[in-house]
């Protein structure tokens, strides 16, 4: 999460005149919401407008909200409750400003009737106008100072490349689709100028985002665009063969996230060989037992998940999966909690994570019979995580004594902590390296570097560079 320093007050210190407007900028929720937020940042820059380090230092505020579930609800409740108590001057953008309550009524403006402007999520336009509104642009745009892989809220050698907005499923506990719309895929052309930019600025790990990475292009009927000269398809497949060659030119890692087990994924674990499209796959199954899914109205069934998990392996060895489950949803009994587990101990998961169910206000899984209580839900949730602990403690010391490319992303004094294949950022477990034992050779960060592992535990990975 990127937010704003809280900075006191100093009404003392005038505004320089004639000096450019500035926007402080809070940003909340996943990824794709992360990508708003730059895509927001890069057009105040492309205007004029300057970033303001501190809620005294600007003269409004944007918060980008998230409202997947009650939790996210508040905490951008509280941020722009916030924001207004130190500056007075905020727009709202993001999930929760498509979101009412169950009487119809906009959440943000019944609980903070100040703010100046709300919108709904990827709403650059409607964002920019309300700045306009409130915090007129300056009359000479300085374009020169944007860089060509516009502003970005991640560190420089790693950035996200949103693929598409919104979702075909219907989901019985989400309600993203009423909030991001249906799928919208970008044109690939598009995409892959953006990922040039990117490697070109110093990126050295691309990870693409989106709803459901595995559906890209099924909006535009997987119609073709020009790269390089050359025709490349709208689709998954095509698109990750693009990226792992651009990635490739630059020494660069690409790593793919929310990738639903359609049948068309098997084409990408064989790219993975090359040391550019990353062996790891995030995808999101939720629960194994057929009628859990069915309840949830997921696009796959248990059982051709475990199936699909098993040959992924046999083609790629290497390959790590990351998945997220749900325990205790609606209707979910022992038994078919217990097949979740019996699922999680076939299947070798190597990064899960697992939510107790949470209801949503305006998901249809609200009205299913036979609610699970609360604590259930948490022992469920419990369960899961001390049996996943277990398998990812095995799975980890497997590793011990074998070399593994390591992403650096901080230098601390007794080396370094970075990333290998099997680790996104922010998510996953991380590796502390010991730097080498020249005294000429020193870490970097977004410098790769080959690590043999001397230990682990349930998470993480210790090594030594070499």
């Amino acid at each position: 999460m990127h937010s704003i320093s809280r900075i006191p007050k100093d009404d003392s210190t005038p505004a320089t005149p004639g000096a450019a407007p500035k926007v402080g900028f809070v940003s909340l929720g996943c990824p794709k919401a992360l990508v708003d937020s730059e895509q927001i940042l890069t057009q105040l820059r492309a205007e004029g407008y300057e970033t303001a380090k501190s809620y005294d230092g600007a003269d409004l505020v944007i918060v980008n909200t998230c409202g997947f579930i009650d939790a996210a609800v508040q905490e951008s409740l509280d941020a722009i409750g916030e924001a207004l108590a130190e500056n007075g001057k905020v727009i709202v953008t993001g999930c929760l400003g498509a979101k009412k309550d169950a009487a119809g009524d906009d959440i943000i403006t019944k609980v903070h009737p100040k703010v100046l402007a709300v919108t709904g999520p990827h709403a650059l336009g409607e964002v920019m106008n309300s700045v306009h509104t409130h915090l007129p642009k300056p009359h000479e745009p300085f374009i020169d100072l944007l860089p060509p892989q516009g502003i970005k809220l991640t560190p420089k050698h790693y950035a996200y490349l949103k693929i598409s907005e919104g979702c075909n499923h219907r989901c019985s506990f989400c309600i993203i689709p009423s909030m991001r719309g249906d799928l919208v895929s970008r044109p690939i052309a598009e995409l892959m100028l953006e990922a040039e930019n990117l490697f070109k600025s110093g990126v050295k790990e691309l990870l693409v985002i989106s709803q459901d990475t595995s559906a890209y292009g099924v909006d535009v009927k997987f119609r073709s665009g020009f790269w390089n000269g050359r025709p490349v398809k709208t689709h998954m497949t095509q698109l990750t063969e693009a990226l792992g060659e651009l990635a490739k030119s630059y020494g660069a890692w690409v790593r793919l996230h929310y990738v639903y087990p359609y049948p068309h994924v098997d084409q990408i674990i064989p790219l993975m060989s090359g040391g550019h499209i990353l062996p790891y796959l995030d995808v999101p199954l939720q629960h194994a037992h057929p009628e859990v899914l069915k309840r949830m109205k997921r696009p796959a069934s248990g059982e051709k998940n475990l199936d699909r998990i098993q040959a992924w392996r046999k083609m790629n060895p290497d390959l790590t999966i990351r998945s997220t489950f749900i325990a205790g949803f609606p209707g979910e009994t022992e038994a078919e909690f217990e097949y979740l587990l019996d699922f999680l101990k076939e299947a070798q998961i190597d990064r899960l994570g697992c939510f107790a169910y949470s209801p949503v206000e305006g998901a249809t899984a609200n009205e299913l019979e036979n609610q699970v209580p609360d604590e259930v839900r948490e022992e469920r949730r419990g369960r899961v995580m001390l049996l996943q602990e277990e398998i990812s403690k095995q799975r980890l010391k497997a590793k011990v004594g074998k070399t593994v490319r390591v992403l650096i992303d901080e230098v601390t004094r007794s080396g370094g902590v970075g990333r290998s294949a099997a680790d996104a950022p922010e998510i996953d477990g991380v590796v502390y390296v010991k730097p080498p034992y020249e005294p000429h050779k020193k870490l970097a960060v977004g410098q790769f570097v080959d690590v043999t592992i001397t230990a682990s535990d349930a998470h993480d990975l210790w090594g030594e560079a070499q």
